[in-house]
């Protein structure tokens, strides 16, 4: 993204829907042709539950510029709609993806409040189009984070409990064809996430340590820890705070932070999906399969 400073998403009161809409229309305003068409063509696959063809060839397949000027104009689509953030998340925090993508920094994404599911609480898959599944940490903020050069004592000061976590990763590129371009265009594949609901403390964990596993049905999907993630989960979201604080939206008090997979995400089918947390307890998924033909509408649209 460029360094220009960039007005903070509108707040929940009522009279603010007008500022949103304005704050949309603005933004859509400004974006470029190739901007638009990209926000577009993911606007439209999420809609009608079919996946598309990469942005990149808009956009180009490495500008994180243009790619961020697309996610932003699709969220305060969504704010316009009268969706509210409710915090972000943080994507390619394994060094294994980055080399993949060829990028040597993790990505982020805005989590809207149709995004968030509580432990146990059925899913549909069909609000998805293709979806996987990993564990995280959830970090749930007391203090605002609001500085460009927020460190590690500052997350740990700020950070009022962590949850465990299941994120959902979505796609609306077809076959998961991605660039850096596309994923973070497509807000960082974001999908929904479930939050367990035994708050923790971080007084006397050592996330770099807490080990994960991930099973589907009771067979043993996905294995990893804390240090997967970047290093740790508090590293991660020292970064993410440096990140949106420089581009003028920074983490606020009572927002949600998925700070990235602890372990290998994997296909989301029908079934149940249980995350266990070293010293974090445990969070369930519960995949309902869809009617045949059936598609509600959800967090992917």
């Amino acid at each position: 993204m460029s360094g220009r400073a960039t007005p903070p998403w509108p707040g929940d009161r009522p009279d603010e829907r007008f500022e949103a809409d304005a704050a949309h229309a603005a933004s859509a305003t400004a974006a470029t042709p190739a901007v638009r068409a990209a926000d577009e063509r993911l606007r439209l696959a999420a809609a009608s539950g079919t996946p598309c063809a990469p942005v990149r060839d808009l956009i180009g397949d490495a500008d994180q510029d243009a790619a961020y000027a697309v996610q932003t104009l699709g969220i305060e689509r969504r704010i316009a709609e009268g969706r509210r953030v409710i915090g972000r998340k943080i994507g390619l925090t394994s060094t294994a993806v980055q080399a993949q993508f060829g990028v040597f920094a993790p990505d982020y994404g805005v989590l809207l409040d149709d995004m968030v599911a509580a432990d146990r609480e059925p899913i549909a898959l069909d609000r998805f189009l293709q979806p996987r599944v990993e564990a995280e940490i959830a970090f749930v903020l007391g203090r605002d984070l609001d500085s460009p050069t927020t460190h590690v004592a500052d997350v740990i000061r700020a950070t009022d409990f962590v949850l465990p976590a299941i994120e959902v990763v979505d796609s609306r590129i077809a076959g998961w064809d991605i660039t850096i371009a596309d994923t973070v265009a497509d807000n960082a594949s974001s999908g929904a996430v479930v939050l367990g609901t035994t708050p923790r403390s971080l007084d006397g964990l050592d996330l770099t340590e807490v080990g994960m596993s991930l099973e589907r049905d009771g067979d043993p999907v996905s294995t990893g820890s804390g240090v997967a993630c970047i290093g740790s989960p508090v590293i991660a979201v020292a970064w993410l705070a440096r990140a949106v604080a420089r581009h003028g939206r920074p983490l606020r008090a009572g927002e949600v932070i998925l700070s990235g997979a602890l372990g290998p995400m994997v296909a989301a089918t029908a079934g149940v999906f249980r995350a266990r947390l070293d010293g974090l307890g445990e969070v369930r998924a519960d995949f309902a399969a869809a009617p045949t033909g059936a598609r509600t509408e959800g967090a992917a649209a």
